[in-house]
């Protein structure tokens, strides 16, 4: 199902919904950061997703990154919650949501790095290598707070 982000634009359609999302920070030994490529956008994001009724955010994290990247994960701690009014996801059956994200970090345990039907690449990238790449503005904040070592974002 195809969407449209809006970020503080007066023109973006009211939101109807809200819905708890993941999104995870991944990290390998050289420091570079995953990225997919979303099916239904075209954007580079970090893996990640809505989570499911009867299921934890810690399993729901888990399951986004293996459906979308083929990788096992295990979760290590919380980059923030992003929750700006600002910020809704359009959908074409009618949805809009309200942003209502949790962005955690985690490190890689198994699996084979592959795309999925809800990413077409699955790629590593240098912090230096990220500008050159398409990501909107909400996913920009959580791939820098994810790089940083801070404390949590609560926005």
């Amino acid at each position: 199902m195809p969407k449209t982000d809006y970020l503080n634009d007066p023109a973006a359609p009211r939101a109807n919904s809200l819905v708890v999302a993941v999104a995870v920070v991944l990290r390998d030994s050289e420091g570079r950061i995953l990225l997919i490529q979303r099916a239904d956008n075209g954007l580079w994001a970090l893996p990640g997703g809505a989570q499911d009724l009867g299921e934890s955010l810690h399993d729901a994290a888990k399951r986004e990154v293996k459906e979308e990247t083929g990788l096992c994960v295990e979760i290590e701690s919380i980059v923030g919650i992003y929750s700006d009014p600002n910020h809704v996801i359009a959908y074409d059956d009618g949805e809009v949501r309200q942003e209502f994200s949790i962005c955690l970090r985690g490190s890689v345990i198994g699996g084979e790095l592959k795309p999925s039907v809800e990413s077409t690449q699955v790629c590593w990238f240098t912090s230096g290598e990220l500008d050159d790449i398409e990501i909107h503005p909400s996913m920009r904040i959580r791939i820098k707070h994810g790089l940083e070592s801070r404390q949590p974002y609560i926005g």
